[in-house]
């Protein structure tokens, strides 16, 4: 795995000739964050060696190399998923590859369901914890060159990073949560009455990513942050129907908001 992963890096690093400081995984919905971005190079994920292909409506599926807030950035546009079929090794390996590449932070960004009672749809939740109920990616032979046997995760989301992103918001009055996410499988949303069990378990907020990315991260030392749009909610009296198109639209609408953080946020680091 450690020769895949210095191998697809060689590669990248031969294409391009950047040096990211930052790598930003784009979920759901919110791939217009690139519009932002002063695009350097850009790569189609099946031209990259042992990359993964995004197989979900609205993930694009390229890796983008620009400048964003002044800083040099690399950006997933299209994420992977375990429900796709992938292995967690598989998910979770662009994550790999930044590391080689340089990053020095990991930006994440995703759409959820609420279970607090609190939240609203188009809510912007920042994550500050999670509950991995997805297969651990660090299942398996530790590769010591890149982390330990047994990586802490006590500030897996950066405190720092969480109360600058809250000052950005309210210096320009967007409302944010700030919570705890719970990662699932998929590909099936939940029933009311696992939207209750999640709710009991701590979570506010359920999704189908993010989590492995985050935990490979910080085996890896790099400090992370995560943004969720809550774009569904998982609560007695509110749970209606809800199709991927639902989830996308929530997302773009309220990209905007999402996008004025992570800009902010990127250009005070």
């Amino acid at each position: 795995m450690l020769e895949k992963i210095k191998k697809t890096a060689s590669f990248i690093q031969e294409k391009t000739n950047f040096k990211p400081e930052i790598g930003i995984i784009l979920g759901t919905g919110l791939g217009g964050l690139v519009k932002d971005i002063k695009i350097k190079h850009t790569l189609d994920y099946k031209d990259i060696p042992n990359f993964p292909i995004s197989t979900v409506e609205g993930h694009s599926g390229k890796l983008i190399f620009g400048v964003l807030g002044g800083k040099n950035i690399v950006a997933m546009q299209g994420r992977f998923h375990y429900y796709e079929g992938y292995n967690m090794q598989e998910v979770t390996f662009p994550v790999r590859i930044f590391k080689m590449l340089g990053i020095n932070y990991l930006l994440v960004s995703n759409a959820s369901g609420g279970v607090n009672p609190n939240y609203e749809i188009g809510d912007l939740m920042i994550l500050n914890d999670h509950i991995n109920l997805i297969p651990n990616p660090l299942i398996g032979k530790n590769i010591d060159e890149l982390g330990p046997r047994f990586p802490d995760m006590s500030n897996t989301y950066d405190r720092e990073l969480i109360n600058t992103a809250q000052v950005i918001a309210r210096k320009n009055n967007i409302k944010t949560q700030v919570g705890c996410y719970i990662g699932t499988t998929g590909p099936t949303l939940e029933t009311p009455k696992e939207y209750e069990y999640f709710r009991i378990l701590g979570g506010d907020a359920v999704g189908m990513s993010t989590v492995p990315e985050i935990i490979i991260a910080r085996h890896m030392n790099i400090p992370c942050f995560a943004i969720s749009i809550i774009t569904d909610l998982g609560v007695p009296g509110k749970i209606v129907k809800v199709t991927h198109e639902d989830v996308q639209s929530v997302a773009e609408n309220a990209e905007p908001k999402m996008t004025l953080i992570m800009e902010q946020l990127i250009a005070s680091l």
